[in-house]
């Protein structure tokens, strides 16, 4: 057995980073821009959504158009919905943790 090998690979060894440590140079966005950037894409889904249906109203709108912005309208309200209540539901459960 060669002694440069063992010394080799023993000094990878000692430069690699532990798998538990963050990669620095993966720096994706933090939690508040992906929440703003949520909401910013409720808000922008319930505008077209909205105008779609006017446009509609006013008879000058495509039916199947229409459909497709209520069905995303809709859901992007069940998600606000279900992200409201696990909000409600964690709150809820803190407030009965013994002090």
């Amino acid at each position: 057995m060669d002694i440069r090998s063992i010394t080799a690979a023993a000094g990878g060894y000692a430069a690699a980073r532990p798998a538990t440590k963050a990669d620095p140079e993966f720096a994706g966005p933090s939690p508040t821009d992906q929440l703003r950037s949520s909401f910013a894409n409720f808000a922008n889904t319930m505008q077209v959504g909205e105008q779609t249906a006017v446009q509609s109203m006013t008879g000058g709108g495509d039916p199947h158009a229409l459909v497709q912005a209520l069905a995303q309208t809709e859901l992007a309200v069940e998600t606000a919905v279900t992200v409201r209540n696990k909000v409600v539901e964690a709150y809820q459960e803190i407030l009965r943790m013994p002090v």
